[in-house]
């Protein structure tokens, strides 16, 4: 039986993150993917591939947009497939470079489903039978699956979910998309995008519910300004399928409606994939819903067992993930771990206009009993936003009345996934809105909406 310092199961960017900083730091470490390929749902079925496909919808934006600026293109088509495979060979390309990593790092790929047999023992069962190996720690990161609703189950034909509408290669001509969260409006931007009638319905009172409240509202009339159907406060009863249509039940304020559709997305969430990892067999403790409990180090309450990732209760995020896997492998080594501040941990969702959040949302803050001063800064009126032709959109800062700490800060508009970096290193080092409105931005960029914003938050924003 082959012994490790460290074993993880799941090669996400949890699971191979933690394998890296295992090799790293000179640990003698295994990783064990049921998938004959590394890098788990975000590379394969979830970040890497829906970005993809938003930037080529965005680009064909730009393209049929162009005539706006002076460049005239006649005859511009979408090429589904092609768009596929272009999707496909990034995904190809890196999942190559994570087996890269692993054999850089001297880390021991097993490819098949491992579980726990006991607290330093885990099985793997592959196409070519069974074997055993031993770690000094176990790391789970096995990930997490689409969940669903008990009425509505994805036959992944005529109704989708995350995973099987990526291997759609057909653009439909109508889409009802279930769930107004981070993927559901990403998936909305893109087949709207290309063309599709698509409809959001989400049960709660607004999209992208997590988000502060103007974001919300700023989301949704952009969408419709776009002419994607927004349904909020809306249930849908049930759905009817055959192989070409999609008939929904929707209720909203108490009327019902039927909706028909070609397509349907299930975007409701996600589901903790650990079943049949043996948490049992180990001593390790779940609650009903299979997510493990773990303390500050992502330590179960069996010493040698942490657990990371989706199948913990923390931010469904690949970013979190990877920080986890560190985090945990730190601890493991013995060195110097500091433990993940989820308040300071970025939301992101690549629709368009783009979304990017850090830290308390204006109510929340008023909630925990701050009393909150806000600044607002519209991108129209930022040079280098009229330049790229995006100028829907705003940067918001929350602060603190009595210290001016940053406590929040929320983007809609172009590239505020990438914007966003900057209010996460202040608010790490507990900036002040005066430290920002200080800081000399460059110009023209985008980025002087956020010196900009700071501006605002004491009436002083010079551009409006």
């Amino acid at each position: 039986m082959k012994e490790f310092q460290v074993v993880i199961i799941g090669s996400g960017p949890g699971g191979y993150v933690a394998a890296v900083r295992a090799g790293i730091l000179g640990l003698k470490t295994a990783i064990i993917e049921k998938d004959p390929f590394l890098g788990g749902t975000c590379l394969h079925r979830g970040c890497i591939p829906t970005k993809a496909l938003l930037h080529t919808a965005h680009l064909y934006d730009e393209f049929t947009h162009a005539g706006d600026q002076g460049i005239h293109a006649e005859g511009i088509t979408v090429d589904f497939q092609a768009v596929h495979k272009h999707k496909s060979g990034i995904v190809d390309k890196f999942a190559k470079g994570v087996r890269f990593l692993m054999k850089k790092r001297k880390v021991e790929v097993f490819t098949g489903t491992g579980s726990l047999v006991d607290a330093n023992t885990v099985r793997i069962t592959s196409g070519e039978g069974e074997e055993t190996i031993r770690g000094d720690a176990i790391i789970l990161a096995t990930g997490s699956v689409p969940s669903s609703l008990p009425h509505i189950k994805p036959d992944h034909k005529t109704i989708l979910d995350s995973d099987s509408i990526l291997e759609y290669e057909q653009i439909p001509k109508s889409l009802a998309v279930i769930g107004a969260g981070a993927v559901g409006v990403e998936f909305a931007s893109i087949f709207n995008s290309f063309g599709t009638e698509v409809q959001v319905i989400e049960v709660l009172p607004r999209i992208v519910p997590i988000e502060d409240e103007e974001i919300s509202k700023a989301l949704d009339k952009a969408f419709r300004k776009k002419g994607i159907v927004v349904r909020t406060s809306c249930e849908v009863k049930k759905v009817k399928a055959t192989k070409t249509t999609a008939k929904l039940t929707v209720t909203t304020s108490g009327k019902e409606e039927e909706i028909s559709v070609e397509k349907v997305l299930l975007s409701v969430g996600r589901s903790a994939v650990t079943a049949d990892v043996g948490l049992d067999k180990a001593g390790v403790k779940a609650d009903e819903r299979g997510y493990v409990h773990v303390n500050e180090f992502m330590q179960t309450n069996v010493p040698g067992i942490y657990a990371i990732g989706d199948i913990v209760r923390t931010p469904w995020l690949a970013h979190v993930a990877s920080a986890e896997g560190i985090l945990a492998v730190d601890h493991i080594a013995g060195r110097e771990a500091h433990p993940v501040n989820y308040d300071k941990v970025p939301n992101c969702t690549y629709c368009s206009p783009e979304v990017a959040s850090v830290g308390l949302t204006e109510q929340k803050a008023k909630d925990a009993g701050y009393s909150v001063k806000v600044g607002q800064f519209p991108f129209s009126a930022i040079a280098k936003a009229m330049i790229l032709g995006e100028t829907n959109g705003f940067i918001k800062i929350v602060g603190d009345e009595a210290y001016d700490e940053v406590l929040g800060v929320h983007i809609i508009g172009p590239k505020a996934t990438e914007l966003i970096a900057e209010a996460c290193l202040g608010m790490k080092l507990e900036t002040t809105v005066k430290e920002i409105a200080k800081t000399v931005h460059a110009h023209p960029t985008l980025s002087e909406a956020m010196m900009e914003a700071a501006h605002s938050v004491y009436g002083e924003a010079i551009h409006i």
